[in-house]
């Protein structure tokens, strides 16, 4: 039985993130920008004029002693694959939300956008090591059952292994999927992993971040604790050279990362606890359905 805390939650993220997904930008966007699987043969008729002359099928016309073509049609299914960090590190924020509930709307989003086109999806979820696989399905009993495994998900480990999610990612979906990846991205060691997986499927990085990623209050001696480790770090906040060196690195760190993505052709979202996400996440599908259409 689901407690009812976690049904009232799981009814709140779903009444949200269906009225988004059908929002008309978004759903006309999403069509556009998360391409399918090619081109299916349909049937063949007779030429007629001003269809184009490369889809002649030229076996079929001299049998035929008439002009017949080909008819395809978009192979539209894919199969949409939710990638979510479950690490200690999505608990920490600054806002009202963390960033694991903010990977939760967004994901909720992504799942129910690509349901109502018909597509499947699916969920790895990872810490540094695999917390739980759903198989791409349809539908919304599906969708619920993804965004329930999220909800209720009690990690096991507190560490990040992006490696491991997107290795578990590469065995896991044989087709060419899109890959909905949502992390805060704070690790090393997964640019390889990154780089085979985006060139067989469609890689969509959705960063998650907390304006305390990237500058910190000025508090004085402040105790911080390491989420993901449990230790215990003394900080002088008070020191503006501290508070510079402290933005420095997190600065490198996401020109680093934006530099990556920029490499392996990866097209981004960037996400913070303490903003709206959905005008960015519609922005992502504007912009990939504009490029589409080039």
């Amino acid at each position: 039985m689901i407690p009812k805390e976690l049904l009232k939650a799981l009814r709140k993220i779903e009444i949200t993130s269906k009225r988004l997904a059908n929002e008309q930008q978004l759903s006309g966007s999403y069509s556009s920008a998360i391409k399918g699987q090619g081109l299916a043969f349909q049937e063949v008729r007779k030429y007629l004029p001003g269809d184009d002359v490369r889809a002649i099928d030229w076996n079929v016309s001299a049998r035929m002693d008439e002009t017949y073509l080909k008819v395809f049609t978009e192979e539209r299914e894919m199969s949409v694959m939710l990638v979510v960090d479950v690490s200690a590190s999505g608990l920490f924020s600054s806002a009202d939300q963390d960033k694991r509930r903010l990977a939760t709307e967004i994901a909720a989003v992504c799942a129910f956008s690509a349901i109502a086109h018909g597509d499947h999806v699916g969920l790895i979820a990872f810490s540094d090591e695999i917390e739980k696989v759903v198989a791409p399905g349809r539908g919304r009993k599906h969708g619920l059952r993804v965004l329930r495994e999220i909800l209720e998900l009690e990690p096991q480990r507190r560490g990040t292994s992006l490696q491991t999610g997107l290795d578990t990612l590469a065995r896991v979906a044989k087709r060419r999927s899109v890959a909905f990846v949502l992390s805060d991205f704070i690790d090393t060691g997964y640019e390889k992993p990154l780089a085979r997986v985006a060139a067989k499927h469609d890689v969509i990085p959705i960063v998650l971040g907390d304006r305390r990623d990237r500058e910190l209050a000025n508090t004085g001696l402040t105790y911080f604790e390491d989420l993901e480790t449990g230790e215990d770090l003394l900080i002088d906040t008070g020191s503006s050279k501290v508070r510079k060196h402290f933005s420095a690195e997190a600065q490198q760190r996401d020109d680093v990362l934006k530099k990556t993505f920029l490499r392996l052709g990866l097209d981004s979202v960037w996400a913070d606890t303490d903003r709206p996400y959905f005008p960015d996440l519609r922005g992502l599908f504007a912009r990939r359905a504009r490029k589409a259409h080039r």
